[in-house]
């Protein structure tokens, strides 16, 4: 990804697939409920240092290696995040403001923050572990992801 690309996305808005962190000068509880609620959905990206109407006030570049540390030692915690997610937290350099961005694949398993499930529905994270109907739809679809990637990876275009 190339500081245009991020730039991209900040034109596009949050939404699904992406969403504004402010977070200056630490990570906020709510940067990890999007880390779960995009693995457990399609995946996304969340841009660090960036409001929710996009105006990018940047990451304090003083607190940017600690914010890196504590974000990568968060996702690797099975209290905080479970199960541990390994992510990849890129800088990008607009306008003379650090943004950070990370990308946040669909996970395989069912992800869960805190022992509570995210989802991700239009640009919210919705907290749905009390909520049943939708905690077996997820596990249901994360199942049917499994299994398929499961078993057709063992057949080729020539099986057919």
């Amino acid at each position: 990804m190339t500081a245009q690309d991020v730039e991209n996305l900040i034109r596009q808005g949050e939404g699904y697939s992406i969403e504004f962190k402010k977070s200056t000068m630490a990570i906020t509880k709510d940067v990890y409920e999007t880390v779960c609620a995009f693995s457990n959905r399609d995946g996304g990206h969340i841009l660090l240092g960036v409001k929710d109407n996009g105006e990018t006030p940047g990451v304090d570049k003083a607190s940017l290696e600690q914010m890196k540390k504590d974000f990568v030692t968060a996702i690797n915690n099975p209290q905080k995040i479970n199960p541990p997610l390994y992510l990849t937290i890129e800088e990008y350099v607009l306008d003379g403001k650090t943004v950070i961005c990370i990308y946040v694949p669909s996970g395989t398993q069912v992800c869960r923050c805190g022992n509570r499930i995210f989802d991700r529905n239009n640009d919210s994270d919705i907290d749905i572990t009390d909520n049943a109907h939708l905690v077996y739809q997820l596990y249901a679809r994360k199942e049917d992801s499994y299994y398929v990637n499961k078993v057709f990876l063992h057949y080729g275009i020539n099986d057919l």
